[in-house]
C-alpha cells in the first residue's frame, strides 16, 4: 500500500516549501531501481561525449565512465516510466497537486564518491514558469544520504518570495549568484535520510547541493510535476504536439483551460550560449557558492 502524507508533512510543504518521506519506496522496488541504475551507468562505457541519455562528468573517459546525470530516463528505460506513474509517487503528491497531474521532467543526478559535482542554488520555476505554480519536484534517494555526500539543501519559505535573477554575463545560466543575491544561505536545511527516502519541494523553492566529499555515492532520481491546468508560459517544447503534451498527464484528465494565477515570473532569456543540462548552463556563473573538484573557496571573504 502506498504511503500517504501526514497532516504535519502537508503543513511543512505548504509553509516551508518542502517535506521528506522516509521509506517511501518498498525494498523490492528500491533494489530493482539500484540494479537497473548500475546497469544503465555501465552503458556509458565507450562514450566519448554526452548524448541524449547521459550527461558526463568532466573527468569521464570512455574506459572509466563517470555519469553525473541521466537525461529523461523515462524515455529510454521503461522501469523509470512505470515508476513516475506509480501510486508510490502519485498517491503521495495528489493532495498537493490535485486530482489531475502532468509530468514535466525526469532526470537522475548522480554524485559519485569524491568528485560528484555540486549544483548551484536555483529555483526550478526560473527554468519553466507556468500559468500557475501548483508544481513540485519529487526526489528519491537511491543511497543513504548524510551531510558529507551532497544532500539536497533547501532554503525554507523561499517558495513564498520572489523569483531571483538566474542570469550571468548577460545570459540565463540557471543559477543564483550568491554575491549579487545575498540570500539567507545559513538557514538552508539539508535533506538527509536512508536510501528510499522521498524529498518533495515546491517548484519555487530555492535549493542546491554541494560537492560529494565522501566515499559514498549520492544518486537522486528527480521528477517534476504540475497540476494539469498549469501550462508552460514558454509554450510547448520544440516538436511537441498537443497529443504529446496530453500524454504526459499521469493521473486524471488533461484540460484546454489553463488556470491563470497571480504568480511572479522572470523569463529565462537570453538562453545560455551552450544550452544543455543545468551543469552545463551553470558553467558561466560568475560567483559560485559551492566548491568544485580541487577547489576550495570562501565566498564570504573580502575581495583582495
Amino acid at each position: 500500500m502506498a504511503t500517504k502524507l501526514s497532516k504535519t508533512q502537508m503543513e511543512q510543504y505548504n509553509e516551508e516549501g518542502f517535506t521528506l518521506v522516509e521509506s517511501a519506496l518498498p525494498p523490492n522496488m528500491l533494489s530493482e531501481m539500484l540494479r537497473l541504475t548500475d546497469e544503465v551507468v555501465e552503458g556509458a562505457s565507450g562514450l566519448a561525449d554526452d548524448d541524449d541519455r547521459y550527461d558526463l562528468e568532466e573527468t569521464h573517459t570512455p574506459d572509466k565512465p563517470r555519469v553525473r546525470r541521466l537525461k529523461s530516463p523515462f524515455e529510454h528505460w521503461p522501469f523509470f516510466n512505470d515508476f513516475l506513474r506509480s501510486p508510490e509517487v502519485l498517491d503521495i503528491i495528489e493532495p498537493l497537486m490535485g486530482p489531475n497531474i502532468r509530468l514535466y521532467n525526469n532526470k537522475m543526478n548522480m554524485k559519485a564518491p569524491g568528485y560528484g559535482a555540486a549544483v548551484e542554488w536555483h529555483q526550478d520555476w526560473a527554468f519553466y514558469p507556468h500559468t500557475n505554480d501548483v508544481g513540485c519536484a519529487v526526489g528519491i534517494y537511491l543511497d543513504d544520504v548524510a551531510e558529507d555526500n551532497g544532500p539536497m539543501m533547501i532554503i525554507p519559505r523561499s517558495h513564498k518570495g520572489p523569483i531571483i535573477d538566474h542570469n550571468s554575463k548577460g545570459f540565463f545560466c540557471g543559477a543564483i549568484d550568491p554575491i549579487k543575491s545575498p540570500l539567507d544561505y545559513d538557514s538552508a536545511i539539508p535533506l538527509m535520510g536512508p536510501a528510499g527516502t522521498m524529498t518533495i519541494h515546491h517548484v519555487r523553492t530555492i535549493h542546491g547541493s554541494a560537492l560529494n566529499h565522501s566515499q559514498k555515492p549520492r544518486r537522486l532520481l528527480l521528477q517534476g510535476y504540475f497540476a494539469a491546468d498549469a501550462w508552460p508560459i514558454r509554450g510547448f517544447r520544440p516538436g511537441q504536439t498537443l497529443d504529446d503534451f496530453n500524454a504526459l498527464v499521469v493521473r486524471g484528465e488533461p484540460t484546454l483551460e489553463p488556470r491563470l494565477a497571480n504568480v511572479p515570473v522572470r523569463m529565462p532569456y537570453p538562453e545560455a550560449p551552450h544550452q544543455g543540462s543545468i551543469y552545463e548552463n551553470q558553467h558561466i556563473l560568475e560567483n559560485r557558492f559551492f566548491e568544485s573538484v580541487g577547489e576550495h573557496k570562501d565566498i564570504t571573504a573580502e575581495p583582495a
